[in-house]
């Protein structure tokens, strides 16, 4: 391996004195509830309304605003991530066994009660991020799905992203942002009920307030800076690469992108081609800037180090421009979503080709996948017994109890014995 742009990438946290901020904010609002809430949300966003919450009149109102095409684009996303929540739904059911004559165990799904999403604000309107958290939950079965966003500029939610929630079908809507939101969704105030499960994206505040209320509420995961991640050889195509590079960089000036090529003349040729591309991006500054900072191109002796290499990095998304692409598919393990060919790009998967684009970050896809249907299903199990079993069963489970020196559990299984056999012998009266 040849580190022929950038150098090897160590995992950081740069983020000194955010964890002390959120821990002093959200004992504030646990403590003070919603005079907290303002206090935050009137200091950060510019933003004290009346009301937290969003109506059905600023909703339609905001609707108005906007285009036929954009409802359209948004309603066909909103589609494809339903259809393939769906589809993941049918993957999954309970079950019953008979283990044993007698034992019979057994599997259920139950939906979350509760979720709340979070939507970033930041530089752009993420409409995407409302279907991708939003609608996943409503197919499972959640009764109650929450949504907090920031105020745009002290004048309340985009009229994009309060369209697309909408659309998405959740049940409540606020204007709120950052720890405030998260505090909010954990811990509830006066007129928002807490939720059990906080999903979404956000930067180092939003992720480090997710971090502090784990416990009190589940998360679907600490969301880092966006990585991109492209495997391609010598009969690539060196100006899809370079768009895919740029498309990467744009996200922030953290976003990482790395290139792995087995060819060093076509690394030259993709170089050549951002140089060409940049001059016309309008996010040139932010993308030339995250490139700078975290591009990396490595050169490879063949598609096995290619594997090798990108299961080491563990990226969110891997796109493979190359042939042999089931090959790709079949042996690569660590990545949070993968894009194979030319035809796709992880463009698609960030808007609404249908997968999710919530997806394990700094090396995370080591042990988990990205947000999908699953998160919001609790895995349940149940167990009953025959008289018979119970009783073949309980000398078993009191050894083992008594082995371990916990005698009252021993009880409990032996008293079924014995009563369970009393019963069986007939009365002499």
């Amino acid at each position: 391996m040849k580190i022929f742009k950038g150098k090897s990438r160590n995992i950081e946290n740069n983020n000194s004195g955010v964890g002390e901020i959120v821990t002093k904010e959200l004992s504030g609002i646990k403590l003070h509830g919603e005079e907290a809430v303002r206090r935050l949300s009137k200091k950060f966003d510019n933003w004290n309304p009346e009301s937290f919450r969003v109506s059905e009149e600023e909703i339609q109102k905001a609707i108005k605003t906007l285009p036929e095409t954009f409802k359209d684009d948004t309603r066909y996303c909103q589609s494809q991530v339903r259809q393939f929540a769906e589809a993941q739904l049918e993957t999954l059911r309970g079950f019953e066994k008979e283990m044993q004559p007698g034992v019979i165990l057994g599997q259920k799904l139950i939906p979350i009660s509760s979720v709340g999403a979070y939507v970033p604000g930041g530089r752009f309107p993420i409409v995407a991020s409302v279907q991708m958290s939003m609608i996943p939950p409503k197919v499972a079965g959640v009764e109650r799905v929450i949504a907090c966003t920031p105020s745009q500029k002290g004048e309340g939610i985009h009229p994009g992203v309060l369209y697309a929630m909408d659309q998405a079908g959740v049940d409540e809507i606020y204007s709120l942002g950052g720890i405030q939101a998260i505090g909010t969704m954990a811990y509830g105030i006066e007129g928002i009920k807490p939720v059990d499960f906080i999903v979404g994206p956000g930067n180092a505040f939003v992720a480090e307030a997710k971090r502090q209320v784990f416990g009190q509420v589940g998360i679907d995961q600490i969301a880092g800076p966006s990585e991109n991640l492209i495997i391609a050889d010598e009969h690539a195509d060196a100006e899809l690469v370079a768009a895919d590079i740029w498309g990467q960089c744009e996200h922030d000036f953290n976003a990482v992108t790395i290139l792995i090529t087995t060819s060093e003349s076509f690394a030259k040729s993709v170089q050549e081609e951002m140089k060409k591309q940049i001059g016309s991006l309008g996010t040139r500054e932010v993308a030339e800037a995250s490139w700078e900072k975290n591009g990396e191109i490595i050169l490879v002796e063949d598609k096995f180090e290619a594997v090798k290499v990108a299961d080491d990095y563990a990226i969110e998304h891997v796109q493979v421009q190359a042939e042999d692409l089931d090959f790709y598919l079949e042996n690569l393990r660590n990545y949070g979503s993968l894009f194979l060919g030319e035809e796709t790009t992880v463009t698609y998967g960030d808007k609404g080709i249908g997968t999710n684009h919530i997806l394990p970050t700094e090396k995370a896809a080591r042990y988990t996948g990205g947000l999908w249907i699953g998160k919001f299903l609790k895995t349940v199990t149940y167990q009953r017994c025959t008289r018979e079993a119970s009783e073949k069963l309980a000398p078993i489970i009191a050894r083992q109890c008594r082995y371990e020196g916990m005698e009252a559990h021993a009880v409990t299984a032996e008293l079924r014995e014995k009563k369970f056999q009393r019963e069986k012998t007939p009365s002499h009266t």
